[in-house]
């Protein structure tokens, strides 16, 4: 585009009409309406693109969550495994957690391209389907297995405590670490009080909620707290509650097929992903890929 005044910023009537290719008549009919920034210098109409540029921005409409591509984004719950996996694959994934019921709500709002989830249904003991249901606007997902995991209550190392379960826990007032609201492990939690007749006004708790695995495992190794439910840490000792949890990761099945979430499974059949799935414990991975809901 030619033209003094464009160069300087601001566009004349030809100018701005090239510029969004319409006819000089539609501007001048634009501007007796005032929808479109416009000034006038000594009866001339000139145009600021930096104004121009703002108000198209503003007349953009965003694609349907529906039919945009998600950003590459791996929301939901904090999952030790697939995080490493996840750095290790090159999947280009970026990393979201917090928790499994907040990762679907990423992923129905368009904002992530996979959520991993563990959520339990207390009446069905069956993971991830029902919620997946509930949640998801979206007649195409999918929900690929990744591990079957044990969670138990976390302590410190050699139970110095000698922590017997939740009642004792309960009984001695010890200090609970717990999730926040939507985490697959707190929904998890509140179901097994409820089968020892407990609750978490029962339980002494601590100060803060622990906002991953390994934020859990750093309270109790820092002494912020004494226990708490969660996965198998190397440098702590471990009570197992709960030994088949269902993680699974859920997504488009578009989705599916992008390098993003091929380069995570074909990553997870190799070698150093099995070594690194025995030394963290408490997996399970020969269901790894399977498809355990399919829209």
């Amino acid at each position: 585009m030619a033209g003094a005044n464009s160069t300087h910023g601001l566009m004349t009537t030809a100018e701005i009409a090239d510029y969004l290719r319409i006819r000089e008549r539609t501007i001048y009919e634009m501007v007796s309406r005032q929808q479109i920034p416009f000034t006038k210098a000594s009866g001339k109409l000139l145009f600021p693109r930096r104004l121009v540029e703002a108000w198209l921005e503003g007349q953009t409409e965003l694609p349907d969550a529906r039919f945009a591509p998600p950003p590459m984004i791996c929301a939901g719950s904090s999952e030790p495994l697939l995080e490493w996996a996840l750095r290790q694959s090159g999947s280009g994934l970026a990393i979201l957690t917090n928790g499994s019921r907040h990762g679907l709500e990423e992923l129905a709002a368009g904002r992530a391209m996979i959520a991993g989830t563990h959520l339990i249904e207390p009446d069905t003991g069956r993971y991830n389907i029902d919620a997946l249901r509930a949640v998801l606007p979206f007649p195409d997902m999918l929900m690929i297995h990744w591990a079957r995991r044990v969670q138990g209550l976390l302590v410190a190392r050699g139970n110095p405590l000698d922590i017997r379960g939740l009642r004792d826990v309960a009984d001695r007032g010890l200090r609970v670490a717990v999730r926040g609201e939507g985490a697959g492990s707190q929904i998890l939690f509140d179901m097994l009080l409820a089968r020892e007749g407990l609750s978490l006004a029962d339980l002494v708790l601590a100060p803060r909620f622990a906002e991953s695995h390994g934020d859990l495992a750093g309270m109790i190794e820092m002494g912020e707290a004494d226990c708490g439910l969660g996965l198998a840490a190397a440098t702590l000792g471990f009570l197992p509650l709960w030994p088949g949890e269902d993680f699974d990761l859920v997504m488009r099945r578009r989705d599916y097929f992008e390098p993003p979430v091929q380069k995570l499974l074909a990553f997870a059949r190799t070698e150093a992903f099995a070594r690194r799935a025995q030394f963290l414990t408490g997996y399970d991975i020969s269901r790894l890929g399977e498809v355990r809901y399919n829209a």
